[in-house]
């Protein structure tokens, strides 16, 4: 059985009390919200906080009026009518709805990077001598690699960043704004730029985008993705693209913007061979590693497809078959 490590437990009331209590303890001090990440990883010693500082009570992060409280549970974002297509989409497909139910919108843009040598547990990596993201020397996807290659699982950043939303963090010394896409690195260990001691509080997004996400994953639920492809257009009245923002997830240590498909769609209708050509730029930039489920070179290949169903499907096009097909576990 595996158990969680000693800990204290903090429960403060507000963002600012629970900012006072990160900056006192320092590193040792770790964020809980929903725990369907983190206590998991404790487990298996990933992590091991002296302090978890606990978000549940804090109501101020649990608002829908404006922006989205980073406290709102994904069942929350799914069931409202504020969440935009794709984000709703993206918070409907995570895990199961218990887990859903648990875990917060906040949480899933900070969900740790995965990878087969990784998320296992402390026996087991000790026993292949751990490796580069945690106790160990040697990334065992890329030996030569002096970056771990760990792969981010998040289901709403995709989406988000499609939507060109931004976040708001807060610690004791101040808040700021940024686009979702900067919270990211291309660094499987040290994959946010959130400094320990700041709260992600909310996610404000703007209006007027048409939009949608499509995730791939071995079963039709519980997985994590193995690609996941938001895509959110503005069209003018004549019906022609006037700004199209499209983003991989699942396919790099972090999730990002596929910036020449947007660029080639601006001022083009969606014919079959203006979205043949965009989904081949999207599966030009997805450079999986052999870090998770399924074949890297057919999860490559397979983006082309899923860029097109997303775009098609923003076009008008009834893609509800094919969502039905791929949510019958298309890969067991």
């Amino acid at each position: 059985m595996l158990r969680l490590p000693w800990f204290e437990h903090r429960a403060p009331r507000s963002v600012a009390e629970a900012a006072q209590i990160l900056a006192g303890e320092g590193p040792q001090a770790m964020l809980i919200a929903g725990g369907t990440d983190l206590l998991p990883n404790m487990k298996r010693r990933h992590q091991a906080p002296k302090v978890l500082v606990s978000l549940r009570q804090v109501d101020e992060l649990k608002t829908l009026n404006g922006t989205f409280g980073a406290g709102l549970t994904l069942s929350e974002i799914a069931r409202s009518e504020k969440s935009p297509a794709a984000l709703r989409q993206a918070a409907l497909q995570v895990a199961t709805p218990h887990l859903r139910n648990m875990g917060t919108l906040g949480g899933n843009l900070c969900l740790d990077t995965r990878c087969n040598y990784y998320n296992q547990s402390y026996e087991w990596r000790k026993a292949i001598d751990f490796c580069l993201k945690k106790d160990g020397s040697t990334c065992w996807v890329a030996t030569a690699s002096k970056r771990c290659v760990a792969v981010s699982s998040t289901d709403t950043a995709p989406a988000l960043i499609a939507l060109n939303a931004r976040i708001k963090l807060v610690s004791a010394r101040g808040a700021r704004e940024i686009p979702v896409a900067a919270l990211y690195q291309n660094d499987g260990i040290e994959y946010l730029s959130r400094t320990p001691d700041e709260i992600l509080t909310d996610v404000s997004v703007p209006s007027g985008w048409k939009s949608t996400y499509w995730k791939l994953r071995r079963r039709g639920s519980f997985d994590f993705p193995i690609l996941g492809v938001a895509a959110a257009l503005r069209f003018s009245s004549s019906g022609e693209i006037e700004e199209a923002r499209i983003a991989l997830g699942a396919v790099a240590s972090r999730p990002f913007l596929v910036e020449k498909a947007g660029e080639f769609l601006k001022g083009k209708s969606l014919s079959d061979e203006v979205i043949a050509h965009a989904a081949e730029l999207v599966a030009n930039r997805a450079k999986p590693m052999d870090n998770t489920d399924m074949d890297l070179y057919w999860r490559k290949e397979v983006a082309d497809d899923f860029a097109g169903y997303a775009l098609r499907e923003l076009r008008g096009d009834d893609m509800r078959a094919t969502r039905q097909r791929i949510a019958r576990s298309p890969l067991a």
